[in-house]
């Protein structure tokens, strides 16, 4: 019964990479000193009655490498945007001109460094645990086919399932220590 058992690892793959390309979404959030548009996109607006991220209110630019500007499509919306930005807890002071709001990025000190290193390791760090959950789920996709299975087949299974695992780890280590350097550098 059992002899034919073929664990999915493109799929359990596909998921630990989901897992990652999401560290990397929340890691991108995160201000580094340097401007970048993706620190806007958790931020959402109150645009005609529901929440609606900035980038679908406004176009977003980095014009230089401390200032991110928004040129809000809509007039109306432009108060709406700042307060959006005020509220989110970035610690950035946006300035109106217009229709463009420009937010001047300010450097870190050396306490708000170490902060977000220990955010970006938090983030890491549930990336793990989604990672190990998955590999959990292969292992007990191999356990529930275990009868009938030659018990060489269940070891190779589950050394494939731990490979892949230990190899995801590695990469949001990888991905973690470059942010790491990255918030850290002056």
């Amino acid at each position: 019964m059992a002899d034919d058992f073929e664990l999915d690892t493109d799929d359990l793959a596909r998921r630990m990479d989901g897992a990652i390309a999401n560290l990397r979404v929340e890691l991108a959030s995160l201000r580094t000193g340097r401007a970048s548009g993706s620190m806007l996109e958790p931020i959402m607006v109150d645009a005609y009655g529901s929440p609606t991220p900035i980038n679908q209110v406004g176009t977003v630019n980095v014009p230089e490498p401390r200032m991110v500007t928004i040129n809000v499509w809509d007039k109306g919306l432009v108060n709406k945007v700042e307060k959006a930005i005020r509220e989110s807890g970035l610690g950035i002071n946006p300035q109106m001109n217009g229709t463009i709001i420009m937010l001047p990025i300010p450097e870190l000190n050396e306490e708000r460094r170490r902060e977000l290193t220990k955010v970006a390791g938090q983030y890491a760090e549930s990336t793990r645990v989604a990672i190990r959950n998955l590999r959990r789920d292969g292992m007990d996709q191999i356990k529930k086919a275990k009868d009938g299975m030659a018990e060489d087949d269940q070891k190779f299974w589950e050394s494939a399932v731990q490979e892949l695992t230990d190899a995801h780890i590695r990469r949001v280590d990888e991905t973690l220590e470059t942010k790491q350097a990255e918030i850290m550098q002056v």
